[in-house]
This record gives C-alpha cells, sequence and structure tokens, in this order.
C-alpha cells in the first residue's frame, strides 16, 4: 500500500527542517562548504527523501524501514546543528527553535511509525 507522502504532516515538517538548514548554512563560512554545510545539507535531505522513498513501497514494513533512515537522518542533524552553534555558526536561540522543531518531528514520527507496525 503506498502513501501520499506529500499530504504526511511527516513529510512537511521534513522539509520545513531541510528549508531552515538550507538557509541558515548559507550563513556559515565558506571554509566549511565540504564540510559541515554539506554534511547538514544531506542529512536534512535524507529525511524526507526517504520518507517519499518509503511511501512508494509495497510493504508497510519497507515504510518502516524508511522511516527509520530517516528519522536516524534527523539525530545526526541534531548533532550537527549543536556542532554548528558550538563554532558560532549559529546562535543558541537558533539552537533552541531548531532542536525542538527535530524534536516534535521525531515524536511525530515516533507515532507515525507505531501506526505502522500495527497494521502491518
Amino acid at each position: 500500500m503506498t502513501h501520499r507522502f506529500k499530504e504526511l504532516k511527516i513529510w512537511q515538517a521534513a522539509i520545513e527542517i531541510a528549508g531552515l538548514t538550507y538557509e541558515w548554512c548559507a550563513g556559515f563560512p565558506d571554509a566549511e562548504k565540504f564540510g559541515l554545510i554539506s554534511q547538514m545539507r544531506r542529512a536534512a535531505v535524507s529525511m524526507p527523501s526517504n520518507i517519499a522513498e518509503g511511501a512508494g513501497r509495497d510493504s508497510q514494513k519497507d515504510f518502516a524501514r524508511f522511516l527509520a533512515i530517516a528519522k536516524g537522518s534527523s539525530y545526526e542533524l541534531e548533532t550537527q546543528f549543536i556542532l554548528a552553534a558550538k563554532f558560532n555558526y549559529i546562535t543558541a536561540e537558533q539552537l533552541r527553535f531548531v532542536s525542538e522543531k527535530i524534536d516534535q518531528w521525531q515524536r511525530m514520527m515516533y507515532t507515525f511509525r507505531k501506526t505502522l507496525i500495527i497494521e502491518a
């Protein structure tokens, strides 16, 4: 069973986090272009991309696996935002804001994955 991924709140929220990541990374030093910026953008893009790919799979089990990958990317991204704050590329307030967004997304993801496992 496939899902309409663009209608999923978890996908929409992941798109928002990815947009925020790209926006804020634009202000990082050029020296980070192939370092932290690249890593953060990859992790941020991985979140909605894996939701979309999983939504197109034929089984709930496959979908749940892709959701787990997306969730892992969110933890990676949060760690990278912590590093960005440590390096003074973002403010403590920005870190709190994005950490809250990611935490909310992770809770939404947990709830959504539970429904897949129950239905599977």
